[in-house]
């Protein structure tokens, strides 16, 4: 297994920005699809960001794109998502999720088809 944690997340103002960053440790892929899930109350969970480990392109769900960056540092297992322009509506808590694939494209958006996941973060913005 893969053992994740995320960091970053706290209490920012209507406007403002956030990094959040994923650390692995224990098992490697050699190929994997990595995504940024989030959850508010009483709503499903929702993906935010994908991108496969092999890939060079990244999706993004049309309610956060030109506003968050979905990046990575393979040498030191770490994944970020930048969020700039924060809206009251982003308030969730925030998962990074992993899953070692066999295949280079697209990553699947079905947050049961990953199986590592982080405990998640809070992002409050108010």
């Amino acid at each position: 297994d893969v053992q994740l944690v995320e960091s970053g997340g706290g209490l920012v103002q209507p406007g403002g920005s956030l990094r959040l960053s994923c650390g692995a440790s224990g098992a490697r892929y050699s190929n994997s699809c990595m995504s940024w899930f989030r959850q508010a109350p009483g709503k499903e969970r929702e993906t935010v960001a994908t991108m496969h480990s092999g890939g060079t392109s990244t999706l993004y769900a049309d309610s956060v794109k030109g506003r968050f960056t979905f990046s990575q540092d393979n040498a030191k297992r770490m994944l970020y998502l930048q969020m700039n322009s924060l809206k009251p509506e982003d308030t969730a808590m925030y998962y990074c999720a992993l899953r070692g694939v066999t295949w280079v494209g697209l990553c699947p958006h079905n947050p049961a088809w990953y199986t590592d996941w982080g405990q998640g973060t809070q992002v409050t913005v108010s």
